[in-house]
C-alpha cells in the first residue's frame, strides 16, 4: 500500500507540473488594450461662436498656448524665414544658460573688442548700444542692452565673452537649440545680420521663446521694460505693443531688408500666457497690429483647463504574477489643455494598457498611454505611469497565476 501510495502522489505532482508548465506556455502575449478612462471633469464655458481668425500679413506666424506649447493657429508656421534682431533671444538663452552652469557671472567685466564696436556699431537694422571700442561693461549691463536695445555691438562683445569668437558662440546656439527641439533653424551669427546660413521658423520662434519665459523667468522680466540707459544714451524698447497692452511683457523685434519687420510678443491675462510670432511683415505698426490682433483672438476665442492632477487614480487594472492584485496607474505630471472656448466637454480620453498586465513594476514607470482627441482630431498624448511599485510575487504567487490566466484565456 505504502508503495503505491508514494507513486500516486508521484503522479499526482507530476500531473500538476504539466499542467503549470502548459498553463505558462500559453500565457498570451501583452497586447495594448484601449480601456475606459474617467472623462474630464468639465466646468463648460457657454459656447461662444467663433469668427474666422485675424488676416495676418506676413511670410509667416503662429499662436501657441505657453503652458502647453500647443499651436492654436497659424500660416506658414514651419517654413523657412530669416529671424533678423529676433535672433537675439537666443543668444540671450545662451547666455543665461551659461551664466546659470557657472561657466560666466553677471558681474564679469566684458570687453568691448573693435569687432562688437566696428559689426555691431552699424548694422543693416541700425540697432546699436554705442558703447565704446576697447572700453569694459559688466555683462548684465551687456544683456539688458541686448534685450531693450537690440544693441548689436552687445550681443557680439556678450558672444565674444561667453565663447571666445562669435562663430563659437553661434555653435552654443545651435547646441542649444537642438537641446530645445528647434528643427528649423541655424545659427552663424549672435546679432540677426543677414547671412544665407541663418534661418528659422515662426513655429520654433515661439517655442524659444516658451523655453526662455520657463527657463530663465527672471531674465524675462528685462524683456518688459520700456527703455533703458547705457553708455549715457537713453534708447526705447521697440517693442511697441509695451505701451498699448498692460498685460504684454515680451518679446523681441526684429527687422533688416531681407526679414521685413518682424516681432515675437507674449501677454498673461487671468492666469493664461499665450505668445504669438509674426515674420515678414511690412512695417512696424502692421507688426503690431497683427501681434495684437492674433493675442486678442486667442484669449477670447480660446480656454484652458487642468484636466487631471499629477499622481491621480486613472486606472487600476488587474495585475498578474506581483504582490499587488491590482495596479493604480496616472500621470507624473498634471495636464493641462486649450482648446476653443465651449469645446472642453467634447474632448475623448482613452487609455491604452497591456493585457494581461505582468509584475514586477517600479512605482513612475510607463505603464500604458493616455491619449486625448477632439472632433475625432488627436490632441496630446501622455505616458501613463504606475503610481506605486509593484513588487513581483514569490514563485508559488506566479505559479498561480500562471494558472489562473491560462484558465481565464480559455
Amino acid at each position: 500500500m505504502k508503495v503505491f501510495a508514494t507513486r500516486l502522489l508521484a503522479a499526482a505532482l507530476c500531473s500538476a507540473a504539466v499542467f503549470t508548465a502548459a498553463a505558462l506556455a500559453q500565457t498570451p502575449a501583452a497586447q495594448p488594450t484601449p480601456q475606459p478612462v474617467p472623462q474630464p471633469a468639465p466646468r463648460p464655458s457657454a459656447p461662444v461662436p467663433a469668427p474666422q481668425p485675424p488676416s495676418v500679413e506676413g511670410t509667416a506666424w503662429v499662436l501657441m498656448d505657453y503652458a502647453t506649447g500647443q499651436v492654436l493657429m497659424g500660416h506658414n508656421p514651419d517654413g523657412r524665414v530669416e529671424p533678423a534682431s529676433i535672433t537675439k533671444v537666443m543668444t540671450s538663452y545662451v547666455v543665461s544658460a551659461e551664466v546659470a552652469a557657472g561657466k560666466v557671472g553677471v558681474d564679469d567685466q566684458v570687453r568691448i573688442s573693435e569687432n562688437a564696436w566696428r559689426v555691431g556699431g552699424g548694422g543693416t537694422d541700425g540697432s546699436t548700444s554705442f558703447l565704446p571700442v576697447n572700453s569694459e561693461v559688466r555683462l548684465q549691463d551687456l544683456l539688458y542692452g541686448m534685450i531693450i536695445q537690440s544693441g548689436n555691438d552687445a550681443s557680439i562683445a556678450l558672444a565674444e565673452h561667453v565663447a571666445g569668437s562669435e562663430e563659437a558662440f553661434a555653435d552654443l546656439m545651435n547646441n542649444y537649440a537642438q537641446k530645445l527641439g528647434l528643427t528649423g533653424t541655424h545659427f552663424t551669427n549672435a546679432t540677426g545680420l543677414p547671412d544665407p546660413e541663418l534661418y528659422t521658423t515662426a513655429h520654433d520662434i515661439a517655442l524659444l521663446s516658451r523655453a526662455l519665459i520657463r527657463d530663465f523667468p527672471e531674465d524675462y522680466e528685462v524683456y518688459a521694460k520700456k527703455e533703458l540707459t547705457l553708455n549715457g544714451i537713453t534708447q526705447h524698447n521697440r517693442n511697441s505693443l509695451l505701451w498699448r497692452d498692460a498685460t504684454v511683457d515680451g518679446i523681441k523685434t526684429g527687422h533688416t531688408a531681407a526679414a521685413g519687420y518682424c516681432l515675437a510678443a507674449s501677454a498673461e491675462r487671468e492666469g493664461m500666457r499665450l505668445i504669438s510670432v509674426v515674420m515678414g511683415s511690412s512695417g512696424e505698426k502692421k507688426r503690431a497690429d497683427d501681434s495684437q490682433a492674433i493675442l486678442n483672438y486667442g484669449f477670447r476665442f480660446f480656454e484652458s483647463h487642468q484636466l487631471y492632477a499629477a499622481g491621480e487614480k486613472l486606472a487600476e487594472p488587474r495585475l498578474w504574477k506581483s504582490e499587488l492584485s491590482s495596479l493604480p496607474l496616472g500621470l507624473s505630471e498634471p495636464l493641462q489643455l486649450t482648446v476653443a472656448r465651449g469645446k472642453y466637454d467634447q474632448i475623448k480620453a482613452v487609455i491604452d494598457i497591456p493585457k494581461p498586465l505582468i509584475g514586477p513594476f517600479e512605482q513612475g514607470q510607463q505603464v500604458g498611454t493616455l491619449r486625448l482627441s477632439l472632433d475625432d482630431q488627436p490632441l496630446v498624448e501622455r505616458p501613463l505611469v504606475a503610481l506605486q511599485a509593484a513588487p513581483e510575487a514569490g514563485f508559488l504567487g506566479r505559479t498561480w497565476d500562471g494558472v489562473m490566466m491560462w484558465w481565464e484565456s480559455e
